[in-house]
């Protein structure tokens, strides 16, 4: 069976962290600092889009994000 691997922000040092969690919410020995390669592909996913990239509210439909990306070569 794979590993069920979480991806989430740090609210202390806005760090975007991958790894395992264990029972009780808390991150198991490994996680790693991902935040780079979270935001380039992101990036990416919007740019290849071609337009703004919303994100809502699954329940009421809510408009939570709206990402844009502002190519700078």
């Amino acid at each position: 069976m794979p590993k069920k691997l979480r991806v989430a922000t740090s609210p202390l040092t806005n760090t975007i962290f991958v790894g395992e969690i264990k029972k009780h919410g808390e991150w198991k020995q490994g996680k790693q600092d991902v935040t780079m390669d979270c935001l380039n592909a992101v990036a990416d996913h919007v740019k290849i889009f071609g337009k703004p990239v919303e994100v809502s509210d699954a329940y009421t439909g809510k408009l939570i994000y709206r990402i844009t990306v502002e190519y700078s070569p």
